[in-house]
């Protein structure tokens, strides 16, 4: 049997995502001034860099300059290592035994935060005959995830102190809400961390980096700085909604001047002229009013468009905004394009960004079906093709 190739497959369905690396580089650029010169900044692009394609960001992040690179786990960080990419990459949450070799030859950098993390790279780096291996070592100054307590850290303290082929060159926190402004867990937090800093000097330890703010700590708590930053979802034009008192503020102060870098796109599969009365969709959710012409896009919850944007949601489609009318399906989505001019099919239409003053984005996808913007990111399905301009 004949098989295609790539390009004519991923033509038989057209929904894809455009990515623009441009747009990705001038928002690095963008926090790295916000942050300043004496703040180095760990670029994350981890979960498939946001959803925008990992190794593509991260190289172009590297050649705009980018010295650190922030992934969840050691299967994040080999592509990158495979592609060419030769910056400092930070495995944020840690790692499984039997990867210690690998991390230590690929040359990443660990958090770690228990005694036996220690002694699997201890004993790697030796066995590698590595002098001095680079971790950072986290605390749980209060999230209640992952890190050492405060009173586990002397016995850190001491394990490192028994790893002469082990450099302690960093130490992390995690804000556990860092978009809530007056929110009284984040100054405990950092006086937990600061606290724990003072129990390192101690010991003899003074890491060079010291972390503890994401994006929304970046915009809205200075104070949690330090070394280094660890910007994701501000890299890809977003951040979170700032509250106040349980309510949304705003504000030229809390907000960074950055770009959504994804737009997301696909074609009308096909145009039906629909009488008054007539259901559309699984459980017959919407029924029309009056005739109406419905195009049926060939998109759905397989491909990360969020069911719940079910009757709530809207997409442009020739300088107009279309609602979606009836529940997203696995492969299919019904849009209303009564009254707009000239519709046809295999028109482009627009799922997410921006075209002609128009704009659909991931706030408000997110706000519509009661999430996050970096969930709606992240959702988008590796069978949506990135193109990169």
């Amino acid at each position: 049997m004949a098989t295609l190739d790539i390009a004519k497959r991923t033509a038989t369905r057209p929904t894809w995502a455009e990515v623009s690396l441009s747009a990705l580089c001038q928002n690095y650029r963008t926090v790295a001034k916000y942050v300043g010169s004496g703040v180095t900044v760990c670029a994350v692009v981890k979960a498939y860099g946001y959803g925008h394609g990992a190794v593509e960001c991260a190289r172009v992040l590297e050649e705009e300059g980018a010295t650190w690179l922030g992934v969840t786990s050691l299967d994040e960080a080999i592509p990158l290592r495979e592609e060419g990419i030769a910056t400092r990459i930070l495995l944020m949450t840690g790692f499984w035994r039997g990867e210690e070799e690998e991390i230590v030859r690929l040359d990443l950098t660990a958090t770690v935060w228990e005694i036996g993390h220690i002694e699997l790279l201890e004993r790697a780096a030796a066995r590698l005959g590595v002098p001095q291996h680079a971790i950072h070592l986290k605390l749980d100054s209060g999230m209640g995830r992952l890190g050492a307590t405060p009173e586990e850290l002397p016995r850190i303290c001491e394990a490192l102190k028994a790893s002469p082929h082990l450099k302690l060159e960093g130490f992390a926190t995690h804000l556990a809400s860092s978009e809530v402004l007056d929110a009284p867990s984040v100054s405990e937090q950092l006086k937990v961390f600061a606290d724990a800093r003072r129990v390192l000097r101690e010991y003899g330890f003074e890491p060079a980096l010291v972390h503890a703010a994401n994006t929304s700590a970046v915009i809205s708590h200075h104070e949690s700085w330090n070394t280094m930053v660890r910007p994701g979802l501000a890299l890809y034009g977003y951040h979170l909604p700032f509250e106040r008192a349980g309510r949304v503020v705003s504000g030229s102060g809390l907000r960074l001047a950055v770009k959504p870098v994804l737009t997301w796109k696909t074609r009308i599969l096909s145009l039906r002229e629909m009488r008054a009365g007539q259901a559309l969709g699984y459980g017959g959710t919407y029924v029309t009013r009056a005739p109406s012409r419905i195009a049926i896009l060939p998109v759905g919850y397989a491909d990360g468009l969020n069911r719940g944007l079910s009757g709530g949601g809207r997409v442009i489609v020739r300088e107009h905004y279309a609602p979606i009318v009836g529940r997203i399906s696995m492969d299919l989505t019904t849009v209303d394009v009564t009254g707009i001019p000239g519709v046809e099919v295999a028109d482009e239409v627009v799922l997410l960004g921006s075209y002609d003053g128009l704009s659909v984005d991931a706030r408000e996808h997110a706000e519509l079906a009661n999430t996050i913007p970096y969930e709606i990111l992240c959702a988008i399905s590796k069978r949506v093709p990135r193109r990169y301009c």
